[in-house]
């Protein structure tokens, strides 16, 4: 009895252990047993789940005669395969398509195959003709999100922002995608997104700014950072005028400085100037579109029209100017007024969190993916911070950004407020940042009010 209880007792131990690294740790876990487990399961029944997924093809005409020769019946034969390699969140295996194949139709098994080998997604990816790449996710790597131990990339306006449900992060290239429409419902996760946008950009060298006709309440704690705020729709107005007019100017020197001579570099963009030239990029952030766009009487529906003609206008030019957009809101759609629907088909990034109903995810994914409008309207509630991220090439996935407070986000911003570059032209809207006196709760940058101007 005595030497049984000498082996329960520590295997009762082991099994405790494990399951608290199980939740506690899951890339431990997954490194001890999870990789091990699933990789044996895989190369033991990989013929076997292949053949009953409908994922093989008939042996070639040398194989059969060669089985016929010695009394058996040829099997058929599945995609060539290489050894599955371990990544930080599962596993990944090239395969190597037999003739007549297409990724649609390992695409379409995907999830047969997560339960025959047991893992928790299974993820297909074409690499080149013939070849594709399948990756195995060990664990839900969206349950518990944290920032990444060191950047992904280190261009300019390149940040990672959220995982992806396949272990890698999505990142946000501004110089890829310009423009940005991010919608959700209260408390679905969108300001959690955007405070890790901005914080991201806040350590580059960018001029920020804001419009958020809430009187500034989303966008004040991040004031000290800010080069422009307008908090009412009179101030945003004001705001678009003089960023078209930046964008004009830029222009212009785009034009002086490809004709200024026989040696002159020739370029469109802001981006193909010398470095020393080159005007610092500038990201609109447009905080809850639909506050901008509201109209009770005609002088307000005829400054609405304008504002959306001039968002279109940066939109469709602020690219090679050096002017992004990022667009926020719970709705967009036509009912924001004419133009609106032609400012959404500019904004190709698409960021949709749980929704109120299923015309807000179609608005955001619907001329993406129908498949990825479907996906944005299952997501549950007690996830908070879980979105579906499309662009204009029709691929979606689902991401969950890190959680970040807002006074960390706020302190972020007070410490690189000396990266605010000069801009002159925007000097009129810069936010006055206030220090509170013991008031420790209260943001510490606090935009004055200003009336709405006609």
């Amino acid at each position: 009895m005595t030497d049984a209880l000498w082996v329960l007792v520590p295997a009762l131990l082991a099994v405790a252990a494990l399951v608290a690294v199980r939740r506690r740790l899951p890339v431990l876990f997954w490194w001890l047993v999870g990789y091990p487990v699933i990789a044996l399961r895989l190369l033991a029944t990989y013929r076997a789940t292949m053949d009953a997924c409908g994922l093989t093809v008939p042996a070639s005409a040398m194989r059969r005669a060669t089985a016929r020769m010695i009394g058996r019946q040829a099997a058929p034969v599945p995609p060539r395969h290489s050894l599955p390699l371990p990544t930080g969140s599962g596993l990944v295996m090239r395969l190597r398509m037999a003739a007549g194949q297409a990724p649609e139709d390992f695409t379409a098994s995907a999830d047969r195959l997560r339960h025959a080998w047991g893992a928790h997604a299974v993820h297909v990816r074409p690499t080149k003709p013939g070849r594709l790449e399948l990756r195995l996710v060990g664990w839900d790597v969206l349950a518990d999100v944290r920032h990444p131990r060191r950047w992904l990339r280190t261009e300019p306006l390149s940040l990672p922002l959220a995982l992806r449900e396949d272990g890698h992060w999505h990142v946000r290239d501004f110089r890829t995608v310009p423009h940005e429409l991010i919608l959700g419902a209260t408390q679905s996760g969108k300001s959690v997104y955007l405070r890790n946008l901005l914080c991201g950009l806040a350590r580059q060298p960018v001029a920020l700014v804001g419009i958020d006709c809430k009187w500034g309440v989303e966008l004040a704690p991040f004031a000290p950072r800010l080069s422009a705020l307008a908090d009412t729709s009179g101030r945003a107005n004001d705001l678009l005028d003089v960023l078209v007019e930046e964008m004009e100017a830029r222009f212009r020197l785009i034009g002086m400085t490809s004709g200024a001579g026989p040696d002159a570099v020739l370029t469109s963009d802001v981006w193909g100037l010398p470095e020393k030239a080159r005007p610092v990029p500038v990201v609109v952030v447009v905080d809850e579109v639909a506050e901008l766009f509201l109209a009770a009487s005609k002088d307000e529906e005829r400054r609405r029209d304008a504002m959306v003609t001039k968002l279109i206008r940066l939109a469709q030019l602020g690219r090679a100017a050096g002017i992004y957009l990022e667009v926020c809101g719970q709705r967009f759609g036509a009912e924001l007024g004419k133009g609106a629907t032609m400012l959404r088909a500019q904004l190709t990034g698409r960021v949709c969190h749980r929704v109120n109903d299923e015309t807000s995810a179609n608005m955001a994914l619907g001329d993406i993916a129908p498949e990825a409008a479907l996906a944005a309207t299952s997501i549950p509630a007690e996830r908070p911070g879980v979105a579906v991220v499309g662009d204009s090439s029709g691929g979606w996935s689902r991401v969950r950004s890190p959680h970040l407070t807002l006074d960390d986000a706020a302190a972020v911003c007070r410490d690189t407020s000396g990266l605010v570059p000069e801009l002159p032209r925007l000097d009129a809207f810069r936010p006055v940042v206030a220090e509170p006196a013991g008031l420790t709760s209260l943001p510490a940058a606090v935009p004055t009010a200003r009336p709405a101007t006609e």
